[in-house]
């Protein structure tokens, strides 16, 4: 039989999304997406992909990060510097600003300052009342102390640490401290003041009583080789963490890195703009109090041990008081991979995330903008309680319990492939109660609040549980999506309050007991098909008009009993031809066959597009006798 229509998905690449922003500079992230149809357009000059995609202002300069011209210099040799040399328990010095007593050298006041030589259970400490830079450099040393922090900044109005190029430094601390006031110090380099690190040598960290570096207010990380080891945080500036540049790995028993200022509104972030971030933490691996920005950089993250150790239960169809809930996590630990507490914001980088709990959250709202994910998830993949946009990116979520959950979704570009053991897309804030409460407006269970708009870009999801879960209204515009929902009747491919759709392409298929179709106040036609009898997985499903013009040859990924698509193709009065089995000649893609032509399977029936939503086949819908329909939930 000829193809004379089909949706051709050619070219789906993603060329250099990469973001960086620099002080005052962002650039823009760009990506090429080619998608080609024969005969009539089925999304003309849509946005299927990982397109590029203009930052508005106001996320622009929200993500600028300024530098002062002394977190840049890397000097390391002048007749103005001191030096200081140590020798096991010796110190000596040339120069000024130093005072020497034992084993503890102190550093009076800002300048320049070279450190080399070897130091057994001594300490470098910087005590400056000076309104300047103390500039540190290191060139090659080796600190250890037994009761404090190897390196200590008391006092300083900044103090820059530079790694002098080619060289290995070292710094380690005991397992008890002798803490000065309070809890304080408590890392193995630890200021209570603002701290840059850069330059192009090595720092080896070895913090056995708490966090490695600690900064009270900022910390940046311009440049250098980083190993960090820490009980506890491996990089914490309260204030904020800056990375431009560099090659980090941290093992940490706590978070990776923390920035936990609850005080101030502007303060508690973390900035991400470059370099390579290689972390494994116990905890979260990057925990801002406040806002997240990753503009570049490639990070490899894995949190509480992986995804293998999540703590979600899925429950099978029957129990509807604890279908979809969580299991107690009040008394976790927190192993998030990305965390933010108001904002994450990513506009570039490649990131590689492994993690126990949700992979990329945010307590408020989080915007995607580019960038390349892989993202394997013992929770959600993308979760924020508010709102959750997606711009443009190459979005892969191998597994989750939920994909991507928020009591707003936005998918505006970008293209996204997901698991999950539950629901692909989740429209709810992720507390059981909003869960439940929900229901996707079937059969008694009452709608909630939560949206999800599609304005464009490619989805491609398989769910064990809801396909799309949205506890109140789906709007869809334009793009692409490909649905391969549950396996048994409590779920459903889709399930919401009600589905406006006006454009774009929707292909949904799982089971046929809770099986919905968009709304009749569409605007574009769809239709639902419920077999008679479960197909098993990977039985090509067939649409096509009476002369032979394709409007769907898919192969579901699992069993299938309902398929529901959605096209432009689709026309009143016009009659369908539905097959199963057979074979094409085309390209797949995510199940999706184009560019080629079907050999005919079984014919199974035909249907006649009578209204905006058709509905064929065995009546669906199951309990109730129509599309959708949950049954009442009993006390």
């Amino acid at each position: 039989m000829k193809n004379i229509y089909s949706l051709k998905i050619l070219i789906i690449s993603i060329l250099a999304i990469v973001l960086t922003a620099c002080s005052g500079n962002t650039n823009q992230s760009t990506a090429s997406v080619t998608v080609s149809q024969t005969g009539s357009s089925i999304i003309e000059d849509s946005s299927v992909a990982a397109v590029a995609q203009e930052i508005p202002e106001a996320v622009t300069s929200t993500i600028t990060v300024d530098y002062d011209s002394d977190d840049l210099e890397t000097t390391t040799s002048s007749s103005d510097f001191t030096t200081i040399l140590l020798e096991d328990d010796t110190i000596s010095f040339q120069g000024s600003g130093v005072m020497v007593d034992g084993s503890a050298v102190t550093i009076t006041a800002a300048g320049d300052y070279i450190l080399s030589g070897s130091l057994n259970d001594g300490q470098v400490i910087i005590d400056s009342l000076d309104a300047e830079t103390v500039h540190l450099v290191l060139n090659g040393v080796q600190i250890s102390s037994s009761t404090s922090s190897p390196i200590y900044v008391r006092n300083a109005e900044k103090t820059v640490i530079t790694l002098a190029d080619g060289t290995e430094n070292e710094v380690t601390d005991g397992i008890d401290y002798v803490l000065e006031e309070g809890d304080e110090p408590n890392a193995a380099i630890f200021s209570k003041d603002d701290l840059t690190i850069n330059g192009n040598g090595s720092l080896t960290v070895n913090a056995n009583f708490n966090n490695g570096i600690t900064s009270k207010d900022d910390l940046k990380i311009i440049s250098g080789i980083f190993e960090i080891t820490s009980v506890n945080d491996g990089l914490k500036g309260r204030d904020s963490i800056t990375v431009k540049d560099g090659q980090i790995a941290i093992n940490a028993g706590g978070d990776g890195m923390q920035s936990n200022n609850d005080v101030d509104a502007d303060k508690g972030n973390i900035f991400i703009e470059g370099g390579t971030l290689d972390i494994t933490a116990e905890k979260d691996g990057i925990q801002a109090e406040n806002t997240l920005v990753i503009s570049g950089g490639n990070l490899v993250i894995t949190s509480g041990g992986g995804s293998t150790n999540g703590t979600h239960i899925s429950q099978q169809f029957g129990d509807w008081d604890t279908r979809n809930q969580q299991t107690d996590t009040s008394s976790e630990v927190s192993a998030k991979g990305l965390k933010a507490g108001i904002n994450v914001t990513i506009t570039g980088g490649n990131l590689k995330i492994d993690s126990a709990d949700d992979s990329i959250h945010s307590n408020d709202s989080l915007a995607i903008y580019g960038g390349e994910f892989l993202l394997s998830s013992g929770d959600d993949g993308i979760h924020s309680d508010s709102s959750l946009e997606i711009n443009a990116g190459n979005l892969n979520i191998t597994q989750s319990y939920e994909g991507i959950e928020s009591a707003e979704i936005v998918l505006n570009g970008g293209i996204i492939h997901l698991v999950a053991s539950d629901d692909g897309v989740n429209g709810s804030t992720g507390s059981g109660g909003d869960v439940m409460a929900g229901g996707g407006g079937r059969g008694g269970f009452e709608t909630g609040d939560s949206s999800l708009v599609i304005n464009g870009g490619y989805l491609s999801l398989d769910a064990g549980g809801d396909g799309i879960d949205v506890n109140g209204s789906i709007e869809m515009t334009d793009g692409v999506v490909l649905v391969n929902g549950p396996t048994n009747n409590g779920n459903g491919p889709l399930d919401f309050g009600t589905f406006n759709i006006t454009g774009g392409y929707l292909v949904a298929v799982g089971s046929s007991g809770m099986s919905q179709a968009p709304s009749n106040s569409s605007t574009q036609y769809s239709v639902m098909y419920n077999f008679d009898s479960v197909q098993s997985a990977g039985t090509i499903v067939h649409i096509e008009t009476q002369t032979g013009e394709e409007i769907l040859t898919f192969v579901p990924t699992k069993e299938y009993q309902s398929v529901v698509v959605s096209s432009p193709e689709l026309s009143n009065g016009s009659t369908y031809l539905i097959y199963t089995g057979g074979s094409s000649t085309g390209s797949i893609a995510d199940g999706l066959y184009s560019d080629g032509n079907y050999n005919p399977g079984t014919q199974v029936d035909s249907f006649t597009i009578s209204s905006i939503t058709t509905t064929a086949g065995v009546a669906g819908g199951g309990f109730m006798g129509g599309p959708g329909g949950k049954p009442p939930r009993g006390p």
